[in-house]
């Protein structure tokens, strides 16, 4: 549930913002006519999503157990696909969200602005397809329904109210630091769904080494207790996983987190070279 909390917070605070600043921008150049247009792309963009979920859970019925497995496995890589991007997206792109956006919206302001209709499905779109993906896994992965969508659910709720205050201009949050910290917890959740996606796929015959098994520590930590569910909750933890599922979380981690900390570093400033004394006149 907590990871879903923190996806939910996250992906939704994106969107958020989004609509933030296209609606505070239309305002502040008084095209205040447009704003129902930008709505309606958003609710667009929030059906969408809502369909790609039904469509995850009512096609995977009927299904043999290895199909299952196995567009279970794909989907928990492509999941892990979108959230890296957008971690790494929003890492790079965070400072000039703003400008970006206003950009957009100037070049669709012509005529009626039905072009506002588009920029806002697609903002918004885009978060809302990742966390149904990473949703849809996190059910699949902990077997439970209720706990992943309520966790997902009460953290868009909170990006919701938190996007109000700061569009009222009643809160400040250091985005930087945010995005910073959610970006790396991030990372860990997405090694966690990348190594479950292996082991569907090795529950379904495509990948070998299900049986290989690391280590078993599910007489230590049994899966049907409350710590191992909230450790499957919240990181995808497997008190039985297999070597290929430890390589994977391992190259995963080291990899993504390595790239995230040097791009998240503040560039230096360039020191210019100090000037030459002039040469003594001879």
């Amino acid at each position: 549930m907590l990871a879903n909390y923190l996806i939910g917070l996250r992906e939704g605070l994106e969107a958020a913002l989004v609509v933030t600043i296209l609606i505070a921008y239309v305002v502040k150049i008084d095209r205040r006519d447009v704003v129902k247009k930008l709505w309606l792309g958003v609710g667009l963009a929030v059906i969408l999503a809502l369909g790609i979920g039904a469509v995850l859970t009512f096609a995977t019925e009927g299904l043999t157990h290895e199909a299952q497995e196995a567009i279970g496995g794909i989907l928990s890589v492509i999941a892990t696909a979108f959230v890296t991007w957008m971690v790494f997206w929003m890492l790079r792109t965070a400072r000039s969200l703003k400008g970006h956006l206003q950009d957009h919206v100037d070049r669709h302001l012509i005529g009626a602005a039905w072009g506002l209709v588009l920029v806002a499905f697609l903002a918004v779109g885009r978060e809302g397809i990742e966390t149904a993906l990473f949703i849809w896994t996190a059910v699949q992965a902990t077997g439970q329904t209720t706990l992943p969508i309520l966790g997902a659910v009460l953290g868009i709720l909170t990006a919701v109210v938190l996007g109000w205050l700061i569009y009222r201009g009643m809160l400040r949050i250091n985005l930087s630091k945010f995005f910073l910290w959610t970006g790396a917890s991030l990372i860990v959740i997405a090694a966690g769904v990348l190594s479950y996606g292996v082991h569907d796929l090795q529950e379904a015959g495509i990948l070998p080494g299900a049986d290989a098994y690391a280590f078993d520590v599910s007489g230590a930590i049994p899966p049907g207790s409350w710590y191992g569910t909230l450790l499957r909750g919240t990181v995808n933890f497997m008190p039985q996983t297999s070597w290929l599922q430890l390589v994977v979380w391992v190259l995963y981690v080291s990899t993504a987190m390595t790239a995230f900390v040097r791009l998240s570093r503040p560039a230096r400033p360039s020191v210019a070279p100090a000037p030459q004394p002039a040469a003594a006149a001879k």
